[in-house]
Order: C-alpha cells, then sequence, then structure tokens
C-alpha cells in the first residue's frame, strides 16, 4: 500500500484538529441513542439480527470487489449493504449547520448525504438537507481532481460532476459531487470544523436503505473518504475503541488523529494492506488451547487474507478454518449441544442450562507479528437463553474480523505506515 498521498485535497482542506487528535461518537445501530434502535426487541433478538447481517455481508462484499470498473459502465458497486449499518455518526453540513445521521463504514470511500430536491429518494424521516440553503456549497466540475477520483463518473449538462453508486442488493445513490463544511461534535465540548470536504449530494436513492438514516461516511483509504480528505491534520491515522455490546449506557468512540498513546508489551501491530478499498491483514492461523489451525486460506501463506471490519458483527471464516475451529473448541468445552435447527448456521453452539460454573477457552487469532488473544468475551455470543455460540460463521467468499471480537480493543489505523495496532483497554473508559 501506498502512503496517504493528499496533494490535490491539502490546498483545498483546513481542519482544526487539536495536536492529540479529536474524537466522536460511535452509535451502535441498537444503542438507546440510536435511531434504529428497537427498544421491543430483547438482546438476543439484537444479537441473531446482527449474525443475519453478517451472514450476508461476505457475498456483497465478493460483490462489490468483482463490480469495480474504472471504465465501460455507468456505476460501481460499493461494498457497504445499506440496512446493514452496525455503527453511526452524527455530523453537521453547511453554513448553517444541519445534523446528518450517517453509517459509518469502514469499506467504502465516498462521503455522501441525501439533499434536496430528493426526486426519486427513500422516504427519509429526518428533513433533507437543502444546498440552496449553505453558503458554503459548491457543485464540483467534471473536469475537477476530485471528479478524477471516482471509479465511474458523469457530466451534467452544465458541467456539474455526476456519480452513481450501486450496491450488491440493487439500492442505488445518485446525485452531484460536491465540497462542503462539515462539523463534528467532539466528545468534549467543542467541535471541529472542516472545510472544502467532498462529499456526494444524493439527489436519487432507492432501495433497502433505513428511511432513519440520511448518508454514509466512508472511512476506508481512497482518496475520496474522510480519513483521506483530513490526511496530514491527523497524521494519516485514526483509530475506534468498542464498548461490549452489553453495555449500553456507554458509546464507543472514533478519534481522528493521535488518540490515547499506545506503547508497551500491551500493544501488537501488524502489516495493514489495502485492495478494492478495504484493510486486509495477514492471518496466519488460530490457537486454541495447544490446538493450532492453519488460517492462510484462500491465499497463499504469509499473503493478506483477513479484512477487519467494523460493519460486519460476527468472524468470518473459510469453511476449512471454521471446521477446525468448531472441533477444536468443542474438544476443551465439556457441555451438550443443544437440538435447535436454527442454530445451524453457527459452527458450534453449547446448551449451557445445566452449569454455572462453565468455562470458554480463550482463543489467539496469530495475525502477522501479532498474536492477539481474545477473552469469550469477543468469541462466544449468547444468542438465546442459557444457549451459547462461537461467535464464527462460515463463507468461502471472503474472511472478515468482526467487531464482536474489537471490542474493548484500542484499534488504530496508521495509513502512513501501512500498519494496524490493537490494545487491550476498557472501551468503557475510553
Amino acid at each position: 500500500m501506498k502512503p496517504i498521498a493528499l496533494a490535490l485535497f491539502l490546498a483545498a482542506v483546513a481542519a482544526v484538529a487539536a495536536a492529540d487528535g479529536f474524537r466522536v461518537d460511535l452509535i451502535h445501530r441498537d444503542s438507546p441513542r440510536s435511531p434504529l434502535h428497537d427498544p421491543s426487541s430483547t438482546a438476543y433478538d439484537r444479537v441473531r439480527a446482527a449474525a443475519k447481517r453478517s451472514a450476508l455481508r461476505p457475498s456483497r462484499v465478493a460483490r462489490a470487489g468483482a463490480g469495480l470498473t474504472a471504465s465501460g459502465g455507468s456505476s460501481i458497486e460499493a461494498p457497504v449493504v445499506p440496512d446493514s449499518a452496525e455503527y453511526l455518526m452524527e455530523v453537521e453540513l453547511g453554513t448553517p449547520k444541519f445534523k446528518v445521521i450517517a453509517i459509518v463504514d469502514t469499506g467504502s470511500d465516498l462521503i455522501w448525504a441525501n439533499c434536496k430536491p430528493c426526486t426519486e429518494c427513500y422516504e427519509q424521516t429526518p428533513p433533507l438537507f437543502d444546498p440552496k440553503d449553505s453558503s458554503t456549497y459548491r457543485d464540483l466540475a467534471c473536469d475537477s481532481q476530485q471528479c478524477d477520483e471516482l471509479p465511474v463518473s458523469g457530466c451534467s449538462s452544465d458541467s456539474k460532476c455526476q456519480y452513481q453508486y450501486s450496491y450488491g442488493d440493487q439500492s442505488q445513490v445518485v446525485g452531484n459531487l460536491a465540497s462542503e463544511t462539515f462539523t463534528f461534535a467532539t466528545t468534549g465540548s467543542e467541535t471541529i470544523s472542516t472545510r472544502n470536504i467532498t462529499f456526494g449530494c444524493s439527489h436519487q436513492s432507492s432501495g433497502t436503505f433505513s428511511n432513519r438514516t440520511g448518508g454514509l461516511v466512508g472511512l476506508a483509504a481512497g482518496q475520496l473518504s474522510l480519513v483521506s480528505q483530513l490526511g496530514s491534520s491527523i497524521y494519516a491515522k485514526f483509530s475506534y475503541c468498542l464498548v461490549p455490546f452489553s453495555q449500553t449506557s456507554a458509546t464507543s468512540k472514533l478519534v481522528f488523529g493521535d488518540g490515547p498513546a499506545l506503547s508497551g508489551r500491551n500493544v501488537l501491530s501488524t502489516p495493514l494492506t489495502v485492495q478494492e478499498s478495504f484493510y486486509y491483514l495477514t492471518l496466519n492461523g488460530i490457537s486454541v488451547g495447544n490446538t493450532n489451525i492453519s488460517a492462510t486460506s484462500p491465499t497463499a501463506s504469509g499473503s493478506p487474507n483477513i479484512i477487519i471490519d467494523s460493519g460486519t458483527t460476527l468472524n468470518i471464516l473459510s469453511p476449512d478454518v471454521v471446521g477446525e475451529l468448531a472441533k477444536a473448541v468443542k474438544d476443551v468445552v465439556d457441555l451438550p449441544v443443544p437440538n435447535d435447527p436454527d442454530l445451524s448456521s453457527f459452527a458450534a453452539c453449547f446448551d449451557v442450562s445445566g452449569s454455572r460454573d462453565y468455562k470458554f477457552p480463550d482463543i489467539t487469532y496469530n495475525f502477522e507479528g501479532a498474536p492477539l488473544k481474545l477473552s469469550p468475551m469477543n468469541t462466544f455470543i449468547e444468542v438465546a437463553p442459557d444457549v451459547v455460540c462461537l461467535a464464527v460463521y462460515s463463507s468461502a467468499d471472503v474472511q472478515i474480523f468482526g467487531n464482536v471480537a474489537q471490542q474493548n480493543l484500542h484499534v488504530e489505523y496508521n495509513l502512513g505506515t501501512d500498519q494496524l495496532s490493537f490494545a487491550h483497554v476498557d472501551c468503557t473508559d475510553f
């Protein structure tokens, strides 16, 4: 991966990030703060719904990669599944400020929001952003360098740059590429404003988007992502700390720039590679007790082979790896297996009703140079009363390191050094 190169944005983007970075709230979709929160659903309902969204993610990701084209087409298939958002953030657009609740996605580049007039849009509950009301809104021209960064772009009759992103389920957004002032509410009392952020002002949107969200913030490594546009002002770094799902009163944090120091023996670092907008790691194997499982499939040994993704709940592994991992876990967990056909998609499930002293093993994911030992909180989930399952799904399409495994980890992406670092922390006190 090349170091972040932002020459075409640095002259236009003026960020006022503090020297030690700034942080914003990262809102889980099931949090009481989220517009997607359903107070009638139980914890088990939410876990199973998240598992179903995880099951869909690999095929969407694989299809997105296959659909990426630089020419000869009218759209790009982007990786995010519209109504599968796991985390959201608030951002304010324009002058005066206009609040948008947006999906946060580490596998997508383009930032976009629904805009007036939205001639063929899904029925969004919050008000639409009106570019005519903002004194800082500017449409970008077809010959602009930002327009050139789109994998596929079009040109209107009045020479405005246009985009069309199509998603794996045939949802799509269409609109004008523009620049605008973005304002972020930090976790303190301050706000951070950044001028001339390039984003998509969507005038058409359709498909399975939630009507309670109004846009998307891309955190991938492409030049149009928010991370790349903030660039040198955040030292080409961002990180997050995801609180456990059971901690409904706490909020996860997303940090742009330098956050709390990652130092000491607690820190593990591994090479970070970008392929088709996704962040890839190299997973050499998985250890359960004295059992070591090779996890190099589906790529050659030592090659990037697993996406790290905050937008997927469970870990997704190749069928061979899942089979060996399930066997290794069953060998050390002396509990009965529940007879429930609805759990057949999970690799291993256990009935814990007969024992209150049950123990599940730590599982170590052996990333290149970084043996990350995970506690049962990161590797098992309770999917029904007294039923605990391994938080892993099987897929032949792609491998993904999901957000259950990342709970109570400070995860830092350093795009200048092409490294990803982990440190175990209490994210409720981050």
